[in-house]
C-alpha cells in the first residue's frame, strides 16, 4: 500500500512517518505534482487540491482520507462508480472552529478591530460619551447558530457560558437542542433572524445552503445584528452581505471563509466598513495534522479488516 498526501502546507507525511506503521507515503505540495504521481497512490489524503477528473489518471487509487471536513469538492457519483471510498474529517477541528467563533464574536462585541486599528495609528482612544458606540456585554445577547452538528454544538455550550441565550437551527429538530434554548427548523430561520444579536454559521455547504444568507435573510436581521461565518463562504450571498454592510442594515461581519479563496484583492469585503476578515484559519490548530492522521490510521484499519463502513465516510 502506498499513500499519498497532497497539501500546500500541512505536514503530514512528516506527522505519519513518526507512527512507524511501516506504509509506504509519499508527499505532493502543488496540483500539478498531484496529477502527475495520482497513479502510485492506493490510498490519497487530500482537500482543497482534489478535482474529480483525477479519477482517470487514479488507477490505483481504493480511498481518499480527505484533510478536510468538506466534501462539496467530491462527486459521489463518479468515485461510486469508480469503487473509490472516501471519509471526510469531520469532527476532527470542531472544537477548534467553535473556539474560533466565539473569539470573533468576543472581537466584534469588544471591537477589538477597532482597537487593533488604533493600535496601528498609535491613537488611544479616549471614553466614548455615546452609549451605542461603546463596546457591548454578551450576557444577555441572542445567538442564532445555523447548523446545530458538531460544531454548532460546541459553539452553543461556550455561548452558554457567557451567558447567551441560544436559538439553533437544524434540519432535523427531533434529536434535541444540546446546549441550545431552544431549537427550530431550517424552513424557519427567517423568523428566528429577527431575534438575534449575532448569526453564527457553522453548517455544511450543499444545494440548500447555498447562499442561504441572501438579501432577504440579511434584512430580518437587526441593524445592531454581527453576521459570524465559520461555515463555507458560498453559504453567504457576498454581494447582498457588501450591501448591507454599506447600508447599515446590519452592525457588522466577522468571516473565516470567502466565496472566491483567497479573497481577491479588489473584493471590496476589505475595505467594508466593520468587516473582520481572518484567512479560512478557524480550523486549522498544532494539532490538525495528528487529529486527521489518527482518523486516517482507524480507516486503514477498518480497511483491512474488511470492513463496509469507514468512520466519516459518504462515499
Amino acid at each position: 500500500m502506498t499513500i499519498c498526501f497532497a497539501h500546500p502546507a500541512y505536514r503530514m507525511q512528516e506527522r505519519f512517518v513518526l507512527r512507524k506503521t511501516g506504509i509506504q507515503c509519499f508527499e505532493v505540495r502543488t496540483l500539478d505534482e498531484l496529477k502527475a504521481r495520482i497513479g502510485e497512490a492506493d490510498v490519497l489524503s487530500v482537500s482543497g487540491f482534489w478535482r474529480n477528473e483525477l479519477i482517470a489518471s487514479a488507477s490505483r487509487l481504493t480511498m481518499i482520507q480527505s484533510i478536510s471536513a468538506g466534501t462539496d469538492q467530491y462527486s459521489r457519483e463518479l468515485l461510486a462508480r469508480a469503487g473509490i471510498r472516501v471519509a471526510s474529517a469531520q469532527g476532527v477541528n470542531e472544537r477548534a472552529v467553535a473556539e474560533h467563533a466565539i473569539s470573533l464574536i468576543l472581537a466584534m462585541a469588544r471591537k477589538l478591530p477597532n482597537a487593533r486599528d488604533n493600535q496601528m495609528a498609535r491613537h488611544w482612544r479616549g471614553l466614548i460619551s455615546e452609549i451605542s458606540k461603546r463596546e457591548e456585554e454578551l450576557g444577555g445577547k441572542t445567538l442564532v447558530i445555523v447548523g446545530m452538528g458538531r460544531i454548532g454544538s460546541r459553539l452553543a455550550t461556550l455561548a452558554k457560558a457567557f451567558d447567551m441565550h441560544v436559538i439553533g437551527i437544524k434540519r432535523d429538530t427531533s434529536k434535541g437542542c444540546g446546549a441550545a434554548d431552544r431549537v427550530l427548523a431550517t424552513s424557519d430561520l427567517l423568523s428566528a433572524l429577527p431575534q438575534a444579536d449575532f448569526v453564527a454559521l457553522t453548517c455544511n455547504l450543499n444545494p440548500t445552503t447555498e447562499n442561504l444568507i441572501n438579501a432577504q435573510a440579511l434584512a430580518m436581521m437587526k441593524p445592531t445584528a454581527y453576521l459570524i461565518n465559520v461555515a463555507r463562504g458560498k453559504v453567504v450571498h457576498e454581494p447582498s452581505v457588501i450591501e448591507a454592510l454599506s447600508a447599515g442594515t446590519i452592525a457588522g461581519a466577522a468571516l473565516d471563509c470567502a466565496w472566491d479563496e483567497p479573497l481577491p484583492e479588489t473584493s471590496p469585503l476589505w475595505t467594508a466598513p466593520n468587516v473582520f476578515i481572518t484567512p479560512h484559519s478557524a480550523g486549522e490548530t498544532q494539532k490538525y495534522e495528528d487529529n486527521v492522521i489518527d482518523l486516517l490510521i482507524e480507516n486503514l484499519a477498518r480497511l483491512s479488516r474488511g470492513e463496509t463502513l469507514l468512520k466519516n465516510e459518504f462515499v
